[in-house]
């Protein structure tokens, strides 16, 4: 598989960047963490702005910084997206999408005008001058006429972070195109939570300069030791499920996870369609057995204990992280965990008294 692979080590008067990455070289890697993190600092050390006194990168199995090594910005074949989108604005949409693609020496252009404006659905825009522009249709030229630089990295740094709600909703579908329909690897700074769950295959948890957790997002998310990092309110299980069918009579729709089934309030989506979901810690109950009768709780799903988090004797709870196929976090009482005696190995039941759609998250 295709790494990229980045150390650096930045020291400033009251931050120091001291990091180590190893991440595939494909999909959508976000970085987040809170403000002072270094998640800019290490973008614009992956995109050459910055040079680490002590720094390696290496990207699909070319090196672009190291001892005696660095390619400047302009050779390292890199897309920049930042929060605004910086479009000419003497320039029509169809001139600043050519202005990358005109700067590319003609043997490395992978992608193609026609192309970009078919994924980004920019084909109306065209004629048009940037004024004439809503906030969400600029983003996307401004996505376009990076990709048009024919990119071996994508980095994106906080590019929704301007938008309402309404304009991050258009333009995140099209951002989950790009990797798709192009395999262009991306690299996306945010502190946005409702765009991490939406995006993310790979997730860096920055902290203090520090790399805090890096994996999956259904790994990371699950992880008993993150609730600090990944903060209360959305702490728990990242589950990527599919449309098994629409259950028109109860107003549900039933997804399929890894043989099982959840039902959440029906969904405009087609059956066979994916649907990444958010099962927060807090709304997860857990029983040694099935139930005895009948429950008012839909969704039971078979699993058994992997983790119990750390004990704190002034705390009430804990958080127990299960393995349903994939992690799945619960937070119950220390008193519960007794009297249930959980145990790592240990079947268990659990039930899951609530599930969002991770579209509909708000950020807190």
């Amino acid at each position: 598989m295709d790494l990229l692979e980045a150390k650096f080590k930045m020291n400033y008067p009251e931050f120091n960047l001291d990091v180590e990455l190893n991440l595939p070289a494909k999909g959508v890697t976000v970085v987040f963490g809170p403000s002072g993190s270094g998640k800019t600092t290490l973008l614009r050390c992956l995109s050459g702005l910055e040079k680490a006194p002590s720094g390696y990168l290496k990207i699909a199995g070319q090196v672009w910084q190291d001892d005696g090594i660095f390619i400047p910005i302009q050779e390292r074949k890199i897309g920049l997206v930042f929060q605004e989108s910086r479009l000419f604005p003497h320039l029509s949409i169809q001139d600043n999408l050519l202005y990358g693609y005109q700067r590319t020496q003609p043997a490395e252009r992978n992608l193609q005008l026609d192309e970009v404006v078919q994924v980004l659905n920019l084909e109306a825009l065209l004629k048009r001058r940037p004024e004439k522009l809503s906030g969400g249709e600029r983003q996307r030229v401004a996505i376009g006429r990076a990709l048009l630089t024919s990119p071996k990295l994508l980095l994106m740094d906080e590019p929704l972070a301007s938008l309402d709600m309404k304009l991050k909703a258009e333009i995140i579908p099209f951002i989950k195109r790009i990797e798709n329909e192009f395999k262009t690897p991306i690299v996306y700074v945010t502190h946005s939570m409702n765009e991490v769950l939406q995006l993310v295959d790979t997730i860096v948890i920055l902290k203090s300069g520090k790399v805090e957790n890096i994996g999956s997002v259904e790994e990371v998310f699950s992880d008993v030791g993150l609730r600090e990092a990944v903060g209360d309110e959305q702490l728990g299980a990242v589950l990527e499920t599919s449309v098994s069918e629409h259950d028109e009579e109860y107003g549900l729709t039933r997804l399929d996870f890894m043989g099982q089934v959840l039902n959440v309030p029906r969904q405009n989506i087609p059956v066979g369609q994916s649907l990444r979901v958010h099962i927060h810690s807090k709304d997860v109950s857990l029983s040694t057995a099935p139930p005895a009768g009948a429950t008012s709780v839909l969704n039971i799903l078979r699993a058994k204990v992997d983790k119990v988090g750390v004990l704190d004797p002034k705390g009430y709870s804990v958080d127990i992280e299960l393995d349903a196929g994939r992690p799945i976090l619960a937070t119950i009482t220390r008193k519960s965990l007794a009297n249930l005696n959980l145990q790592p190995g240990q079947p268990i039941y659990a039930h899951i008294k609530a599930i969002k759609m991770v579209h509909d998250l708000e950020d807190l």
